[in-house]
C-alpha cells in the first residue's frame, strides 16, 4: 500500500519506518498539513495518513475522492476534524487509533497540576539565574483537595486512579457513568454542582457542539474563586478569550494547557525566530499562573510505537480486504 502521511515530523518518520518492517508498506513524509492545496500530494496513494491539525473538512475530502485515494487513517484518536458525513457518503473508508496510551495523556495531565501548584516552571528558572529565594512560589497539599474529572474514558479514569492515590476527592461527570470507578469511590454529579465545588477540574472528554467553549463566561461564574483549570483534550473546550478573564479576576488561579483552540499555526513546529501573530495566545503567555506545553501528553515512547503500529495495521488490513477493526461510522458524527 501506498501512504502518503501528512504533518510529519522528524519523530514520525523514526517510528513509522520502524513500524513498516513488518508490513512493507511504501511511505512518503510530508511535513505539510493536509488541507484542500496539498491534496495532490497524495495522488495515486492507496491512502492518507493525518493528525490532529489536519484539515478532514468536506472540501479536503472531496478532493481525495477526486484523485483515487480511498482511506484515512488518523494516526490519534480524536477524530473532530474529520467530516464523516462526507466520508460516508463519498464510500471513503476513515481509521483511528482509539488507544494508544492513555497513560501517558493521563501522566502529563498530572505533571501539569503539580508544576503549576508547586510552580516547578518558575523555580527552574529561578535556580538557573542563581535566584534561590522562594517568596511566591507557596503551593498546596493536593492531599483532601476536590478534583472534577470531565470525561471518565480510559484516560480520564486513569486520572482519576492517580488522584485517588494522592488523597484527592474525585467527583465526576459523563454521559456515561464508569461503575468501576464507582465502586472506587468516585462520585458523579450533574456538571452545574461539579463544577460549584471543585478546587482543580480537568478536561477529558471529546470535543463535541455539546463540550464546544464548555468553558465560558457561565461555566466560569458557577466555579469557586481559584479554581485550578487543566485541558489536555482538545483546545476549543476551553474558550481561550474567557479564560484570560478569569485569570485577570482570580476566578482562575492556575490554568494548565497542553491543547488550543487556534494551535493548528503553531503547535509542532518551531516559531522561536517567528513573530506570533495570534494576540489571544500571546496574552496566555504572559501570566505567571499560566503553564502552555505544545500538544505534547501523547509523546511517550510507548504511544509512538503503538500509534506507528496501530495505524499502519489499520491500512494492511484494509490492503488485505480484512474487517477494519478501528474504523469511524457516519453514526459517531450523528452521535457527535
Amino acid at each position: 500500500m501506498k501512504v502518503t502521511i501528512y504533518s510529519s515530523q522528524p519523530y514520525d518518520k523514526k517510528y513509522f519506518i520502524a513500524a513498516n518492517e513488518n508490513f512493507g508498506h511504501q511511505l512518503i513524509f510530508h511535513e505539510a498539513r493536509l488541507e484542500p492545496k496539498t491534496v495532490e500530494l497524495a495522488r495515486g496513494s492507496d491512502a492518507v495518513c493525518a493528525f490532529v491539525n489536519d484539515d478532514l473538512s468536506e472540501i479536503t475530502i472531496e478532493a481525495l475522492k477526486a484523485i483515487g485515494v480511498p482511506m484515512i487513517a488518523l494516526r490519534c484518536a480524536g477524530y473532530n476534524n474529520v467530516d464523516l458525513r462526507t466520508a460516508d457518503k463519498l464510500g471513503i473508508h476513515v481509521v483511528r487509533v482509539p488507544s494508544y496510551s492513555p497513560y501517558a495523556v493521563a501522566e502529563h495531565t498530572i505533571a501539569l497540576m503539580l508544576s503549576l501548584n508547586r510552580k516547578i516552571h518558575r523555580a527552574y528558572s529561578r535556580v538557573r539565574d542563581g535566584n534561590f529565594s522562594l517568596q511566591g512560589l507557596t503551593g498546596f497539599d493536593m492531599h483532601g483537595k476536590t478534583v472534577g474529572i470531565i470525561g471518565t474514558g480510559r484516560i480520564g479514569s486513569i486520572v482519576a486512579n492517580i488522584l485517588q492515590g494522592f488523597g484527592c476527592k474525585v467527583l465526576a461527570f459523563d454521559t456515561f457513568e464508569n461503575e468501576a470507578l464507582k465502586k472506587n469511590g468516585v462520585q458523579y454529579l450533574p456538571l452545574n454542582k461539579l463544577l460549584a465545588q471543585v478546587d482543580i477540574i480537568s478536561f477529558h472528554c471529546p470535543l463535541t457542539p455539546e463540550t464546544f467553549h464548555l468553558i465560558n463566561e457561565e461555566s466560569l461564574a458557577l466555579m469557586k474563586d481559584g479554581v485550578m483549570i487543566i485541558n489536555t483534550s482538545r483546545g476549543a473546550i476551553v474558550d481561550a478569550s474567557e479564560a484570560i478573564k478569569g485569570l485577570k479576576s482570580g476566578k482562575i488561579s492556575h490554568l494548565g494547557l497542553d491543547v488550543y483552540e487556534q494551535e493548528g499555526d503553531l503547535f509542532f513546529h518551531d516559531l522561536s525566530e517567528t513573530i506570533i501573530r495570534d494576540d489571544v495566545f500571546e496574552r496566555l503567555l504572559t501570566f505567571p499562573n499560566v503553564l502552555v506545553t505544545g500538544h505534547q501528553g501523547f509523546f511517550t515512547e510507548e504511544a509512538l510505537v503503538n500509534i506507528a503500529h496501530t495505524t499502519l495495521e489499520n491500512i494492511a488490513c484494509y490492503g488485505d480486504k480484512k474487517p477494519l477493526q478501528n474504523t469511524l461510522h457516519l453514526d459517531q458524527a450523528i452521535a457527535g
